[in-house]
């Protein structure tokens, strides 16, 4: 049986073994020459240590300040032309809204009558949200809050490791864009302006209290830059590849403490979703392709329900629309997180008191 990491390591020790074994998967993916060293090394490294029992343990701090230079390289492609499109993807923008109800009529029974969860759980289990988002509004509504972090977890693990096997082998499509410029090749107080914009967008934004202030907060920040003439390019690869490495690692570090029923149980219960959650964003991809709404390739990206950092990693590396891309998974995000707290609450009023 997979037991939960017994450990007296202080946490420092712990990350430090954490990233010493991510470190280790990314240089053997590099070294055997597999696809996105720097995102699936760290993550099947981890993932493996994770489920051996390795006394494993997040950055916290510094994994939060690598996805800001995910949302300043979004906010960064926010360009005048960019803008200038968002009326021809309206049409396909709306389908995101039917796309979240297909999802909750198919994933909601699923999670309660399949699965076993209560209501609560199995809601906040079927909205393709952000991980940390929907535990805190399913921890609200009285969900169950191990079952949801191994549900999601799973979701995103299997999503971005299906996601480059699909774009290659049956559409085309290759992973060796570069991902930026070198950071030698930038001028430096454009350099200097990402950074603040990184910094400063994400903690504006937390004090908001927005969810999802690592990504929203230096993207709106970057956008302003980027339709202001200030910055004129996406951060540096050097960058990108420091977001994908501690993302990777964030996957894998989701399985610590995981038992063998967890196992069978919570993350065969995602793996399950996630094949049906894949049958729908085809249907959905599909419709905007064969309506000319989108080419294959931002079709695909933009309907699946991945993690948003994870599907601007695969749009800059693919070198698809990263602004149609991410219009829709922002789309996405906002609805869930503005449902979520209704949801939240008239689950929590109907939980008697104890």
């Amino acid at each position: 049986m997979i037991r939960p990491s017994q450990t007296r390591l202080p946490p420092l020790a712990r990350t430090l073994v954490t990233l010493f074994i991510s470190l280790l998967g990314a240089f053997a993916f590099q070294a055997l020459n597999l696809p996105l060293p720097f995102l699936f090394g760290p993550m099947f490294a981890s993932l493996l240590a994770a489920l051996a029992g390795f006394p494993l343990r997040g950055t916290g701090v510094v994994a939060k300040g690598a996805r800001t230079i995910l949302g300043v390289a979004v906010g960064a492609s926010i360009t005048p032309l960019v803008l200038s499109q968002l009326p021809q993807m309206a049409l396909s923008v709306a389908l995101v809204p039917l796309y979240l109800l297909v999802i909750g009529a198919v994933g909601v029974p699923f999670f309660m009558k399949v699965c076993g969860f209560d209501r609560a759980t199995a809601y906040y289990s079927a909205m393709p949200g952000g991980l940390q988002d929907m535990i805190v509004f399913g921890e609200e509504a009285g969900g169950n809050v191990r079952a949801l972090s191994l549900v999601h977890a799973t979701r995103v693990l299997l999503i971005v490791s299906l996601a480059p096997f699909i774009l290659t082998q049956f559409m085309g499509a290759g992973l060796d864009r570069p991902v930026g410029a070198p950071a030698s090749s930038l001028p430096l107080q454009e350099l200097a302006i990402m950074a603040a914009a990184a910094l400063m967008g994400w903690k504006i934004a937390e004090r908001l209290g927005l969810f999802g202030a690592t990504i929203i907060g230096p993207l709106i920040a970057a956008a302003i830059c980027s339709l202001t003439g200030l910055i004129h390019a996406r951060p540096p690869a050097e960058a990108i590849l420091f977001a994908q490495f501690f993302i990777g690692m964030g996957i894998g570090v989701g399985y610590v403490g995981v038992t063998l029923r967890e196992l069978r149980h919570f993350v065969l219960s995602g793996v399950l979703f996630v094949l049906l959650l894949a049958v729908l964003a085809v249907v959905f991809s599909e419709i905007v392709v064969q309506t000319g709404l989108a080419a294959p390739l931002e079709g695909f990206l933009a309907f699946a329900p991945g993690g948003q950092a994870e599907m601007t990693v695969l749009a800059i590396i693919t070198g698809a629309d990263l602004g149609y891309v991410v219009v829709h998974h922002l789309t996405r995000l906002i609805l869930v997180i503005l449902g979520a707290p209704v949801f939240a609450r008239l689950w929590r009023d109907r939980i008697p008191p104890t």
